[in-house]
């Protein structure tokens, strides 16, 4: 699978761009903020209609300008695929597929498959927990879409469901009985979507873990051997405990959300919110018998978040793909021996596009196709452009 062109309108710096791309390396290359990102960017956004960078979608257009437009034609195993993305200010964003309107943005999910890596990923180990969650979903979503639809139906009953709970909170609502039998009915949409959600979740995480193992070492040989494991918010449900006979048993995990709904009502009325459910649940990193966040060195640290992109890679390319790599920045980043260790990954892939400030970032020997980034000054502002 390969990138073949790349369209912006009024996405970040970029008033224009038209780039033809090609299979292999191609390298762009400019000063920090010229808008090398943006470019990696505008593709992951057409990879998992999120940013890597950003949680909404309004940084993503251009100031002064009222949409943003990112258009792909991607090739996969000789046929193309065009994928036409408009992002809005205060309106439902619109997707098209091979010029064609399709009811829902999520359709066009899956079409394009990409791996990143950027700086943002040490948060993988070092960040909040939302971090995490967001790499377990963009990973099960690109080998199966339909998961989208399942995240957006949890996502809101926990809306709906949390703005119950803010309307109880306190003591004078406490005896309302139509409004505690409204709640029963979210628990059990919650539950249900939830259960759903964390098998999904859990059934990766058990896919991940010999691969991310394999890929640490590789990375950091010698060193403490690393591990991955579902922790859900669910008392008494750990990380070594995933449920049912595999972990993936949507009855057993159903009963278990239930059950932990009306063992923590009271707590959720006291403070308004939603506390138990796949929102709140993380992914434990382990080296040796220490947890990574708190105890990892920053080489360590560094190690896990590429050892979990090289997962990534490793189970789309079992399932039959050919991810596209995205390299953003990430070379700067690292020492000698894991530049190696991704640069020889990257050697095997159809596509690779990096950001680079300067060449020598980029590891020595490679064949590259180099696209110069510039910016310059114009009457809405500084843009960026390729240089000619």
């Amino acid at each position: 699978m390969y990138v073949r062109h790349l369209g912006l309108r009024d996405f970040r710096s970029w008033a224009h761009a038209d780039l033809e791309l090609e299979p292999g390396r191609t390298v762009f290359v400019g000063p920090n903020g010229y808008g090398k990102t943006n470019l990696i960017e505008a593709l992951w956004y057409s990879t998992t209609l999120g940013s890597h960078r950003v949680g909404t979608d309004v940084p993503l257009i251009r100031a002064g300008a009222t949409r943003a437009v990112v258009s792909t034609i991607v090739v996969n195993q000789g046929r193309e695929c065009a994928i036409d993305l408009e992002i809005a200010a205060g309106r439902a964003n619109k997707a098209r597929l091979n010029r064609s309107p399709v009811r829902s943005t999520r359709e066009v999910v899956g079409v394009l498959q990409a791996v990143l890596f950027a700086p943002e990923d040490l948060a993988l180990v070092r960040g909040d927990p939302a971090d995490r969650r967001r790499y377990l979903d963009d990973l099960a979503i690109l080998r199966r879409p339909a998961i989208v639809a399942v995240r957006a139906d949890y996502d809101r009953v926990l809306r709906q469901r949390t703005a119950l709970l803010k309307s109880l909170a306190g003591a004078r609502h406490r005896d309302d009985r139509g409004a505690l039998d409204t709640l029963e009915v979210w628990d059990g949409r919650l539950a249900e979507h939830g259960a759903e959600l964390m098998a999904a979740r859990i059934d990766l995480v058990n896919q991940l873990a010999p691969e991310l193992e394999k890929a640490y070492q590789l990375l950091a040989p010698g060193s403490r051997p690393a591990a991955i494991a579902y922790r859900a918010s669910i008392d008494g449900f750990g990380s070594a405990d995933t449920g049912g006979a595999d972990g993936t048993d949507r009855d057993f995990l159903e009963a278990a959300l239930l059950a932990a709904l009306s063992g923590r009502r009271d707590a959720e009325l006291e403070r308004g919110m939603c506390l138990v459910g796949p929102h709140r649940d993380d992914l434990e990193l382990r080296l040796g018998d220490q947890l990574a966040k708190g105890f990892a060195s920053h080489g360590e640290s560094w190690s896990f978040a590429v050892a979990l992109r090289l997962a990534a890679y490793e189970l789309l390319r079992a399932d039959g793909g050919e991810p596209v790599l995205l390299l953003d920045d990430v070379f700067a980043e690292l020492d000698a021996a894991r530049r190696q260790a991704l640069a020889a990954v990257a050697e095997a892939a159809e596509q690779v596009l990096v950001t680079a400030a300067v060449l020598e970032d980029v590891p020595a020997g490679w064949d590259t196709k180099l696209v110069h980034i510039d910016l310059r000054d114009d009457d809405s502002g500084r843009i960026s452009e390729v240089q000619l």
